[in-house]
């Protein structure tokens, strides 16, 4: 899947910048009448408008709907060299939308996190036999990790603490305690 409208030489580049959302571009699409599809994407919503066979379609979808915001390796076309392709992912394949295309995979990993950050979406990457994992652990929207270690010197409020406190040991309450009994003092006038 690459852009349509392209100067010549451009290749199959797609860079679309996933914090300038609404975004209107036009893609490849080998079922329409013309081979292009015109997209429309914003952050809760994504129109496809294309034609077949004369008839023309608007499709809307929620951006709820689809699997997740997918990393894959796109094979050499004709004289095009390999890509690696971003794209939003749907159980039908009609409906899934590039987001992002180019042969250097410098800044690839970048615009997918940031697409998923964006979108709400899971990453996922796709196996060798087509099927589709996530690469890293998560609970709903939050995903899992090895929770960095606890910086005590570099704190935001260490200016208020003073150091003393740091090298102190805390204090033990003894074995037996002792116990001061008194007689009770009563103030008369």
């Amino acid at each position: 899947m690459g852009v349509v409208g392209t100067p010549s030489g451009s290749g199959r580049a797609l860079r679309l910048d996933p914090f300038a959302l609404p975004v209107r571009y036009a893609a490849r699409d080998h079922a329409a009448d013309d081979e292009i599809r015109q997209i429309e994407l914003d952050r809760d919503r994504v129109m496809l408008r294309r034609a077949v066979r004369g008839i023309r379609m608007n499709v809307g979808v929620p951006v709820a709907e689809f699997r997740g915001v997918t990393m894959r390796m796109l094979p050499p076309d004709g004289e095009e060299p390999a890509a690696v392709a971003v794209t939003l992912d749907h159980r039908d394949n009609g409906l899934s939308v590039p987001l992002f295309v180019a042969s250097d995979s410098d800044d690839v990993i970048a615009q997918w996190k940031s697409w998923g950050r964006v979108l709400g979406l899971p990453l996922l990457v796709v196996e060798g036999d087509g099927a589709l994992r996530e690469p890293f652990e998560r609970i709903g929207n939050i995903g899992l990790g090895k929770p960095a270690p606890r910086r005590r010197r570099r704190a935001a409020i260490r200016w208020r603490r003073p150091s003393i406190l740091m090298r102190r040991k805390p204090g033990r309450p003894s074995a037996e305690p002792r116990v001061h009994r008194e007689r009770e003092i009563i103030a008369r006038n």
